[in-house]
């Protein structure tokens, strides 16, 4: 059952607790919001490429921090992926998120998968519901 009221620290994306999660860590720099994380062999889909529902789960956690950090719960209402080129395992990657609008209780927000030559595989838009 879902919970507002109850945090049991075990976020796939960013508890340093949960044994099978990504533990991703956040900073917020000139109102972006900055992850870094590299793929194994065991978040990978095709030979050699990163799962595509994984990529998925670090551009919405981006965001989603982007809104925690300014003290807003909101959570994910609709979400669209633009995937241009496979995400390579081994690779270090950059996960940001910026707001791009909102009204009301929805926020807008866009996020990319940046890699070290500076290239960008995947692009998301999201709409937020403040809860």
């Amino acid at each position: 059952m879902f919970r507002l009221d109850k945090d049991d620290h075990m976020c796939f994306a960013c508890s340093p607790q949960n044994p099978i999660g990504l533990h991703l860590q956040f900073s917020m720099e000139d109102g972006v919001c900055r992850t870094g994380f590299t793929a194994g062999e065991v978040h990978q889909g095709w030979n050699g490429c990163m799962h595509g529902g994984l990529i998925a789960t670090l551009l919405d956690e981006v965001m989603a921090q982007w809104l925690w950090r300014q003290g807003i719960s909101a959570m994910t209402a609709e979400m669209t992926i633009r995937y241009s080129a496979p995400v390579p395992i081994g690779v270090p990657l950059e996960v940001s998120a910026r707001q791009e609008g909102g009204r009301g209780r929805l926020y807008q927000l866009a996020a990319r998968i940046t890699l070290p030559d500076g290239k960008t595989p995947v692009r998301a838009t999201a709409k937020f519901l403040k809860v």
